[in-house]
């Protein structure tokens, strides 16, 4: 049976304004719609919600023609970045918001904790909190009262049960919210990002919560993350959202991959051009190669053998003269866990920059590949002594490893194996 259906929603957004809020465009409106007879003249135009470029219009669409059915007791996953729109579509199917157009269809009760303390209010009791929750949600006090017992002990705030809210901290609060919306018997869970601010046994025992919701009670639980891992342990299925449309549907593994692989195509750019880059942009990555032991550039590597990441960087405004820098490069598995870490601190190896050099070449060696047979991202990070970050860019390059000596079934996290090279050292690329 269906328990959500989405039937063409679009969201709009007039950029700085909430409606139109402008005389002109209101009575533009009304003489197109009441007068003439047409259709809204502001759904005709829109720019895609693409942060990184400048629109031509202040009309955005957050979403866009989304048509999808949720079936009852299923674990829908909704993946996609920053500004993809997943949040908007949660909050309209929690009717925080409405949709400019089309409708959605869902049987039964609906709980939501789309951002830390949905639906607290801080001068209220964690107790008083509860209560009022569960009235929203329909339900008798008797009913919640039967929970109360439940919802404390699994949110671990017994202790603070009778103080404001406004005294939790993040995390007590995201406990609280995620054990009411729960344990209040909802036909359809909707959960955001938040479960990112609790610690990892609170995090194991939500997920936990979520599977027991869903296979044990056949309830229906929509949830977005940006951590793959949990996506891939709770979801049956998953979407793929970009730029406020659905890219890809499907078994939640390979949404997953589509989406890391998408990620990467970043690369297809000049590493030097990218925009979602953090840090003060002294020094810049401007490219990425690996090498085998020979120091000959390669597709592929073998697992067991050695190979070389070959980081290139780019003095654009770097003054301060001998400078130690810490330089991270971290390669992370197909849902974003770390797999390897290699720092020059580690190898107690000083990295020094000239202000006079206008590029650099660095070398880490790894002596034996102790990846398993699959594809990695790469993520680097640099800093300088005073801990001020340099530049910090992720998906910088792809790792295919094939099978070789070293290949096992399991799955392989080790900190620390990169050997920095001092045979190569710190050189100019001419």
């Amino acid at each position: 049976m269906t328990a959500i259906e989405f039937n063409n929603i679009s969201k709009q957004y007039r950029l700085g304004l909430v409606s139109t809020r402008t005389l002109s465009h209101d009575l533009n409106r009304w003489w197109a719609m009441n007068i003439r007879g047409k259709e809204d003249p502001y759904l005709k135009i829109g720019d895609t919600n693409d942060r990184s470029t400048k629109g031509e219009s202040d009309y955005v669409w957050a979403l866009r023609d989304i048509d999808f059915k949720v079936e009852q007791g299923d674990v829908l996953g909704i993946i996609g970045k920053n500004g993809a729109g997943k949040s908007t579509l949660l909050k309209i199917l929690s009717k925080v918001t409405t949709p400019t157009t089309g409708t959605i269809k869902a049987r039964g009760r609906i709980a939501s904790l789309l951002e830390v303390g949905t639906g607290f209010h801080p001068e209220m009791t964690g107790r008083e909190n509860i209560y009022m929750n569960g009235a929203i949600m329909g339900m008798t006090k008797a009913e919640i009262s039967r929970k109360l017992d439940e919802i404390v002990d699994f949110s671990g705030c017994e202790r603070y049960l009778d103080t404001p809210v406004k005294r939790y901290s993040s995390g007590m609060t995201v406990r609280l919210g995620f054990a009411i919306a729960a344990h209040l018997d909802p036909e359809i869970l909707v959960v955001d990002e938040v479960l990112a601010v609790g610690d990892a046994e609170f995090q194991k025992k939500a997920i936990g919560k979520m599977q027991d919701v869903s296979r044990g009670e056949g309830r229906t639980v929509l949830f977005v993350s940006h951590n793959m891992a949990s996506m891939q342990q709770l979801c049956k299925t998953g979407i793929l959202l970009n730029n406020g449309q659905i890219e890809k549907t499907g078994n939640i593994g390979e949404v997953i991959s589509f989406y890391q692989h998408q990620a990467v195509l970043l690369q297809k750019d000049s590493i030097i051009e990218r925009r979602d880059r953090k840090g003060n942009g002294k020094l810049l990555l401007s490219g990425v190669v690996i090498r085998n032991q020979e120091g000959t550039p390669i597709d592929k590597i073998i697992s067991g053998n050695s190979f070389i990441i070959s980081i290139h960087l780019l003095n654009r405004d770097w003054t301060e003269f001998d400078q130690v820098a810490e330089m991270t490069v971290a390669i992370n598995d197909e849902y974003g866990d770390r797999s390897l870490v290699m720092n020059n601190v580690f190898k107690d190896y000083t990295i020094t920059f000239d202000e006079n050099t206008s590029k650099y070449r660095v070398d880490f060696l790894i002596e034996k590949c102790p990846l398993n047979v699959g594809e990695y991202g790469m993520a680097f990070y640099l800093s300088d002594k005073f801990g001020n970050v340099i530049d910090w860019i992720d998906n910088i390059h792809t790792l295919e490893v094939e099978a070789g000596d070293f290949y096992n079934t399991g799955k392989v996290h080790r900190k620390g194996l990169g050997h920095f090279l001092v045979d190569y050292d710190v050189h100019v690329v001419r």
